[in-house]
């Protein structure tokens, strides 16, 4: 995780930041992509006031460190298939006790304050001769840390012992096995393909049309973050958020021509392709991916299934994942500065990101794309051959 974190970071310039600040930034973003809490603090004495604050996961490194961790947790299990609870919950608790260590390390390291120049022109004489030095940082709440760590650890091993396989489960939960696993592994395989698809355009975008320390930095800090997004609006849902000042989302270009606007304004397929008509293409990505995981989750599970059960069940996975994704993938970011109560005097730093779902439309249409593309899954595994299945003799 940190070194995904250095390497985004230090793409993103992070590496010229003064003061040795460096080291800290990357324990901050770590510690922000396990749920951890960074708080941003300021101190501009009694004449100036600094107000900023920052609410954003950066996905890469999560999905990082729980591909880590699920591989570290399923290398002593992959030869069992039955495992008592009291034997599973010995592994999660020692993984459990190396991790509040390294996140009491994280936190501890994960803070820095930052000076912020006024600059030449009439703010920065009237902070010279009031002797106003406006400071930003950042620290850790290292309790709350803790708690959530440990949550964001917790939901990591949940979702391999649900997703996998090769995961030994307690003898009376087998029989929850055909009915969840399949279709929880084909929504971490919708996930995971969203990413390589994200991926591959992220380098094909780096190798032709510049901006390559940009591009880089975007995929290793935040890729989930936009591909889980376009999942999102390929399926029909919206999301509400606005941009102003000089902070933004960084790319695709189109997210903030559509978003900055003086008032919030709608992030959907239809407001993406009045700048770019090329967003309706989200639309086709989502219906091929969305139905090649119900397809998947049909022929992982055993064959007894009817066709609406595995519309059901694609349909709460479905659900379950598009939320997750929407309490993931929101941003939230504030910055000014003022000064005798004049506002913006930091040469143009004071901006706003915001964006956030509009969580029960996108629910609702997760549940019919569920249905819908769960029963088609179902229809067309009846020709692959199942668990369940016997040969005709």
């Amino acid at each position: 995780m940190a070194v995904v974190a250095g390497l985004g970071l230090w793409a993103a310039g992070a590496g010229d930041l003064p003061g040795g600040a460096f080291p800290s930034v990357v324990a901050a973003v770590v510690v922000m992509a396990v749920g951890g809490s960074v708080g941003l603090s300021d101190d501009a004495g009694t004449i100036a006031e600094t107000n900023a604050g920052l609410s954003v996961l950066p996905l890469s490194v999560s999905l990082a460190g729980a591909l880590a961790i699920a591989a570290g947790f399923l290398r002593p299990l992959r030869h069992r298939a039955v495992a008592d609870a009291r034997e599973l919950a010995g592994w999660a608790a020692r993984i459990a006790a190396l991790w509040l260590l390294l996140l009491i390390g994280l936190g501890l390291m994960a803070r820095h304050r930052f000076t912020i120049s006024l600059g030449d022109g009439p703010a920065g004489d009237i902070g010279g001769i009031l002797d106003a030095s406006p400071k930003v940082g950042f620290e850790t709440d290292v309790p709350l840390t803790l708690v959530f760590g440990l949550l964001w650890l917790a939901g990591v091993v949940v979702v391999v012992l649900l997703v996998s396989r090769r995961a030994p489960l307690p003898a009376r939960l087998l029989r929850f096995q055909e009915s969840v696993r399949p279709a929880a592994f084909a929504m971490v395989v919708l996930l995971l393909a969203y990413v390589a698809l994200g991926l591959v355009v992220g380098l094909v975008v780096a190798a032709t049309q510049g901006h390559t320390a940009e591009t880089f930095a975007v995929l290793l800090l935040g890729l989930p973050n936009l591909v889980w997004l376009a999942l999102t609006l390929g399926l029909g849902a919206s999301w509400a958020g606005r941009v102003n000042g000089p902070f933004g989302l960084p790319m695709p270009r189109v997210l903030d021509e559509v978003l900055r606007t003086p008032d919030d304004a709608t992030l959907s397929l239809k407001t993406l392709a009045d700048h770019d008509g090329r967003a309706w293409l989200l639309l086709v990505v989502a219906a091929v991916l969305v139905l090649c995981a119900a397809f998947l989750t049909a022929a992982r599970s055993p064959a007894r299934m009817r066709a609406w059960q595995h519309a059901v069940h694609m349909a709460v996975a479905l659900t379950l994942t598009v939320l997750a994704v929407c309490l993931l993938a929101g941003v939230s970011a504030h910055a000014g500065l003022s000064l005798l109560g004049i506002g913006d005097l930091g040469g143009g730093l004071s901006g706003l990101v915001e964006l956030r779902p509009q969580l029960w439309r996108a629910l609702l249409l997760a549940v019919a794309w569920g249905l819908v593309s769960g029963f088609l899954g179902g229809l067309c595994a009846r020709r692959v051959h199942r668990r369940g299945e016997v040969d005709p003799a």
